[in-house]
């Protein structure tokens, strides 16, 4: 399912594209310059070896609608668990950083979380990622441990 917003389409992985992804090969004119960078390729890999689920709950390479160009990722950990908990996790390619569309991308998932039933959404920081946890607090989210941040979904409305 493609996931749409105002400036990004989110184009959800096959197994085709996190081979290529994966590869970084063939390369696509589409892609910026810097993308794929290594953690999308991690999490190419990851969803092959995953056996590469379809749905919802899966990665999806982030594309900026006027330009065309693929900059990034943005997805889902996997299911949500019993307690209707999914995780989100999100990159962009440098050449795109500081234009909103970590957050732009984080609330499409955020939404697309909530129309699906999921009750919280939760993201993890590879480190004291500053502008990444800005990402976060603009969409809500607060910090339960140093590293790790949590959005319970009731009533959520993605205008924060």
């Amino acid at each position: 399912m493609v996931i749409e917003t105002a400036r990004l389409v989110l184009h959800p992985y096959t197994p085709i594209l996190a081979a290529r992804i994966a590869d970084a090969a063939p390369r696509d004119p589409r892609w910026a310059p810097d993308y794929p960078f290594e953690g999308d390729q991690v999490t190419a890999r990851m969803y092959l070896e995953a056996g590469a689920p379809g749905g919802l709950w899966v990665p999806y390479a982030v594309q900026v609608r006027d330009s065309g160009l693929f900059v990034g990722g943005a997805g889902f950990h996997g299911l949500p668990d019993g307690d209707g908990t999914v995780e989100i996790g999100y990159g962009l390619a440098r050449s795109a950083r500081g234009n909103g569309y970590a957050t732009e991308a984080a609330g499409a998932l955020v939404g697309a979380a909530a129309r699906a039933g999921a009750r919280r959404v939760t993201a993890e920081l590879e480190f004291d990622n500053q502008p990444s946890a800005a990402v976060l607090a603009r969409l809500g989210f607060t910090r339960t441990d140093p590293l790790r941040w949590s959005l319970p979904l009731p009533g959520w409305t993605g205008s924060h």
